[in-house]
């Protein structure tokens, strides 16, 4: 059972929060004011702080920075009945752990809360076992999915709406938009969400299977099925024994294993490849593409049926350029990510950067947005981030470059094309410098802890061999 502090000057509102959190199993205590929530932190330990924005004398930006002033571990939810994207921003740059509208209450704050009690928990385990536990850093992330889906926009929160609602049921799911919009985001956080949560989440990249491989990839296969089955393999499907399976880019299956598939949703059972046993599939299927798959079933290059059994909830992921309103609330939100992950001082963007930012047509979506951040902070020189810093030309047209005209050349994306390149410099100069990191991040002119971070992204920690530089432990 937790602790959990309401700070509300509304009587009843404070009172159905404190209710709410009974019925969860945990202990409500109710302030009526900022000053009196403050002495109640000072007098007795919690778990969680919920606190109103719009309170007489102090309001809840003023609470929010003055328990993040005396007591930094401590957790801040931020309710208002007046939401907005500047108060939102302006929540998260003080710390809030997240931002509810009195309107969701009864559907969202539950889970909100879940959530952030779940994080201290493995905040704290993270703490016990030291800070080289990768493992524990990727599970405080995955408990955030539902907070990675950022924005106060009508759309998003119409699609965090959804994902509430759908999250209870194993009803399948088709998620559709285009590249780099967070279909996998609102895969995991349905996930996350259901009563599956504790069972696995297999992602399928079905653009990526070999064409002749794709029904054993998928379903398994028996010892002697095909020439090179040397042995008994279970597949995706039986992997995510009663969890879910998550089929990305769902629109690139070939029409032989939708039929499989399509056996897989209306029988919950399949066969392995080779196999005479037939198995039972106990398992939450989430599509995602971004094809029209409506297009594609007219040309006969998708299964009418398979369709309409995906896309018995459908969700659609807008364009960044559809939810610009959004875009200072998903910056303020990668550059405390990133900071955190790499190690670095939180860094702010000055108003001309983000003028630049949210001029920026952003074609690669919020994954372009956020590459472009990681970019920026990396490659500042101070705490302040200027348009100088931004890979983006006046006006929020890209710059041209080599690089560009290379990427349109070979069709790959120019941020596929950085990655490459940056992969390459960091070989590089590990190699010039004898696989001495600190060496190699003076030869790249980036700080130690930027190349580690570096180095684990591109999965390059096995260049380092040598006896001074240890491999760094821990699950990833």
């Amino acid at each position: 059972m937790s602790r959990v502090l309401v700070i509300d000057d509304n009587e009843t509102l404070a009172s159905g929060v404190v209710l709410l959190l009974a019925k969860m199993g945990h202990e409500g205590v109710a302030a009526g004011s900022g000053p009196e929530g403050l002495e109640c932190l000072r007098q007795a330990a919690f778990d969680l702080v919920i606190t109103d924005y719009l309170m007489d004398g102090m309001d809840g930006l003023a609470v929010l920075k003055a328990v993040k002033a005396e007591y930094p571990q401590t957790d801040v939810l931020l309710l208002t009945g007046h939401g907005s994207i500047d108060l939102a921003v302006a929540a998260m740059r003080e710390g809030a752990l997240d931002f509810v509208e009195k309107v969701d209450l009864s559907t969202v704050l539950p889970a909100k809360i879940d959530k952030a009690l779940q994080v201290r928990q493995l905040r704290r385990d993270h703490e016990r076992l030291g800070d080289e536990n990768l493992y524990l850093r990727g599970e405080i992330d995955t408990h955030f999915n539902h907070g990675e889906i950022v924005g106060a926009s009508p759309v998003v929160r119409q699609v965090l709406n959804l994902i509430d609602k759908v999250s209870a049921t194993d009803s399948s799911v088709l998620v559709y938009g285009e590249s780099g919009t967070g279909k996998e985001l609102v895969a995991r956080a349905i996930h996350n969400q259901s009563p599956r949560h504790d069972r696995p989440f297999v992602k399928v990249n079905c653009g990526a299977l070999p064409r002749d491989l794709v029904e054993s990839e998928l379903f398994g296969h028996e010892r002697g099925a095909f020439t090179g089955a040397v042995r008994q393999k279970k597949g995706k499907f039986e992997l995510a024994e009663s969890g879910t399976i998550f089929l990305d880019e769902v629109g690139d299956l070939p029409l032989e294993a939708q039929v499989k598939i399509l056996m897989v949703l209306q029988e919950k059972q399949f066969d392995r490849v080779g196999g005479e046993r037939t198995l039972d599939a106990d398992v939450r299927v989430i599509a995602a593409t971004n094809r029209n798959l409506p297009e594609m079933v007219s040309q006969s290059t998708f299964r009418e049926d398979l369709y309409y059994r995906l896309a018995v909830i459908p969700i659609h992921l807008p364009p960044l350029r559809e939810r610009r309103q959004d875009i200072p609330l998903l910056v303020e939100h990668f550059v405390q990510k990133k900071c955190r992950e790499m190690n670095l001082p939180v860094r702010r963007l000055t108003a001309e950067a983000m003028a630049a930012v949210e001029a920026y047509p952003w074609p690669g979506n919020v994954r372009e947005l956020e590459n472009v951040v990681e970019r920026a902070l990396v490659l500042a020189d101070g705490p302040v981030i200027g348009p100088h810093d931004l890979p983006l030309g006046a006006e929020g047209r890209p710059r041209s470059s080599a690089v560009t005209e290379r990427a349109a050349e070979l069709g790959r994306s120019l941020d596929e094309q950085l990655d490459e390149l940056e992969r390459r410099l960091i070989v590089a100069a590990m190699e010039q410098a004898g696989q001495v990191k600190t060496r190699a991040a003076e030869i790249l002119g980036i700080k130690t802890s930027a190349l580690y971070y570096k180095l684990d992204k591109h999965g390059l920690d096995r260049l380092d061999k040598s006896p001074t530089n240890p491999p760094r432990t821990g699950v990833k």
